[in-house]
C-alpha cells in the first residue's frame, strides 16, 4: 500500500511536469474481480463493490474489460515481450492469495465468471448512480452551511428518516469515518460530544453536526513587535496604522489607546481561566461565560484568537475588544487595528 501511494504520487508529478492529461495504467478485468474480493472480505459500501473506476481524475484503465489471459495472449501473439513481477507469485500478500487460491476455484465453478462478474459490476454502478442522486437531493436540504472551518448539517433533517445510518454513511464516507453507531448517537446526544476519524471529526451543537478537519494548528502565542505595521497571521492580515480619529464601527477594526499597550502584543488561543472587559462595561467576565453567551459551537471557540498586551486580552479577535485599552479623551495616539 506504501509503494502504491508512492507510485500514484510520483505518476502524478511527472504528468504535472510533462504537462500531460491523462495517465493510463494497465489494470484489467481480473484486478477488477480481485478488488472486489479484497473489498467484500474486509467490509464495505457500494461504492467498494462497484470496482476500479475507468477514470480517476487523471487516471483512465483502457484495458479493464480485458482478461489478463486475453492481454497475454495477444503479446504473445504479437511478439511483444511479457515481464512477470515475481513478487505477483507470492501468497503472502492478500491480493495473491485470492490470484492463485480462490479464484482458480470460482472459475472451475463458473468459467465465465468474469463475464458474470462484469455485469454484476455494471448493475452495480447503476444502483450507485440511483443512490449518489438521492444523496445529493437530501445534501441540499440537510447542509444549512459550508465555509473554511466547517460544514453545518441540519440534524432535523436525519431524524426524519426512518433508517438514518446509510444515509450518514453516504453523507461522511469521504472523510474516514467508521464508528457508525457512534455518529448516530451524536444525533441525539449532549452538545459538544464528539467522533473522530484520522483527518475529521463531527461534533454535536444543538440543532446540527459540524464537520471539521483535525486542527493540527499549534496553539503557540504569536509575538508582534513594536512598530510593525502589517502581520501575517494563521487567520488574515493585521493592521496596525496609527491614526487621528475613530471612523466608523467594523467587526474587524478596533481603535485603541498606543501608550497603553506593552509591547510586543501577542496572538494565542484562549486558556482556561481567561478574563477580559468587553467594551462598553466596566466590569470583568470571563471568555468561557463570553463564548457561551455568544452561542459559540466548539469550533468557534476553537478558532477564536485572542490579542494580548502582556497577560490582558486586548481583543477577542473579531468579536470584542477590550474596554480597558479603549480611546478616551484623555489618549494621545490611537493605534488603528484592522484584520484583512
Amino acid at each position: 500500500m506504501a509503494a502504491r501511494e508512492l507510485r500514484y504520487t510520483w505518476f502524478t508529478e511527472l504528468a504535472e511536469q510533462l504537462k500531460f492529461d491523462y495517465i493510463l495504467t494497465a489494470h484489467h478485468a481480473d484486478d477488477n474481480l480481485e478488488t472486489f474480493l479484497i473489498n467484500l472480505t474486509r467490509g464495505t459500501g457500494l461504492e467498494g463493490l462497484t470496482g476500479i473506476p475507468e477514470i480517476n481524475e487523471k487516471f483512465v484503465r483502457p484495458l479493464l474489460s480485458f482478461s489478463s489471459d486475453v492481454i497475454e495472449g495477444y503479446a504473445k501473439k504479437n511478439n511483444i515481450k511479457w515481464r512477470e513481477d515475481s513478487s505477483n507469485k507470492s501468497v503472502k500478500y492478500l491480493r495473491n492469495r485470492l490470484r492463485h487460491q480462490v479464484i482458480p476455484i470460482l472459475k472451475e465453478i463458473n468459467p465465465s465468471l468474469l463475464q458474470s462478474f462484469q455485469t454484476t459490476i455494471n448493475n452495480l454502478n447503476e444502483s450507485s448512480v440511483i443512490i449518489k442522486n438521492s444523496i445529493d437531493v437530501f445534501l441540499k436540504k440537510t447542509i444549512e452551511s459550508i465555509d473554511d472551518n466547517e460544514v453545518k448539517f441540519k440534524i432535523s433533517e436525519f431524524k426524519k428518516l426512518n433508517n438514518q445510518k446509510p444515509y450518514l454513511f453516504e453523507s461522511l464516507k469521504e472523510f474516514g469515518f467508521t464508528e457508525w453507531n457512534d455518529i448516530i448517537n451524536l444525533l441525539d446526544a449532549e452538545t459538544g460530544k464528539q467522533v473522530f476519524s484520522k483527518t475529521h471529526r463531527l461534533i454535536k451543537n444543538r440543532e446540527h453536526l459540524l464537520l471539521s478537519e483535525i486542527n493540527l494548528v499549534e496553539k503557540k502565542s504569536i509575538s508582534i513587535p513594536k512598530h510593525v505595521n502589517k502581520f501575517k497571521t494563521p487567520f488574515g492580515i493585521l493592521f496596525l496604522d496609527k491614526v487621528d480619529a475613530l471612523f466608523g464601527k467594523h467587526s474587524n477594526i478596533i481603535y485603541v489607546d498606543n501608550d497603553i499597550l506593552k509591547f510586543p502584543l501577542t496572538i494565542r488561543k484562549y486558556k482556561t481561566g481567561d478574563i477580559f472587559y468587553p467594551l462598553g462595561m466596566t466590569g470583568k467576565k470571563k471568555v468561557s461565560k463570553y463564548f457561551k453567551d455568544e452561542k459559540l459551537s466548539l469550533l468557534d471557540k476553537e478558532n477564536t484568537w485572542l490579542l494580548c498586551s502582556g497577560e490582558d486580552i486586548v481583543w477577542v479577535i473579531n468579536r470584542r475588544a477590550d474596554h480597558r485599552f479603549r480611546v478616551t479623551e484623555k489618549t494621545k495616539s490611537i493605534l488603528k487595528i484592522r484584520l484583512d
